[in-house]
């Protein structure tokens, strides 16, 4: 009877150590798919940018009226604009999945270490994770190039 006990727990032990391994991986994962997100806002930002200066600088040379050149370049920003909001939201569903994983992994040590040995992550400690601080470059990189778009390339344009 002893050994079937000593099995049981020996089982208990082993799934609870595979649930923390996976529950590690997806925690990693999470923090991985940001700086994916980010690689790839960046990517397009910087193509869409360089979009918006080549069509501002040759539209003249490549016979575009200015009303068509204006007309690109609004519509490149706000396909900038669309790329930052879908990053932003995959990087807000990323915390909230590393959030629950966090729970579940404090929840798992604290069962095995005792109650207390792992406090859950707290939303007030949100100005050091780094994903605030990715989610701000974000809107300030989009907020900048729609300044400069609406307040220097545009009223140039304008004055052609």
């Amino acid at each position: 009877m002893r050994a079937d006990a000593d099995d049981g727990l020996a089982l208990v032990d082993s799934v609870r150590l595979e649930r923390y391994r996976y529950i590690l991986r997806q925690i990693e994962g999470a923090n991985q798919n940001t700086y994916r997100f980010l690689a790839l806002y960046q990517a397009i930002a910087t193509s869409l940018a360089t979009a918006c200066v080549a069509l501002f600088l040759g539209y003249g040379s490549w016979g575009i009226r200015p009303e068509f050149a204006r007309a690109g370049l609004i519509a490149l920003m706000f396909l900038l604009s669309l790329v930052a909001a879908f990053s932003v939201v995959l990087i807000v569903a990323g915390i909230f999945t590393w959030v629950d994983y966090r729970r579940e992994e404090c929840q798992l040590v604290n069962l095995v270490a005792g109650d207390g040995f792992r406090s859950p992550p707290q939303w007030r400690g949100f100005l050091r994770w780094y994903e605030t601080w990715i989610i701000a470059f974000i809107f300030a990189s989009l907020a900048a190039m729609w300044l400069v778009v609406v307040h220097l390339l545009l009223p140039m344009l304008d004055a052609a």
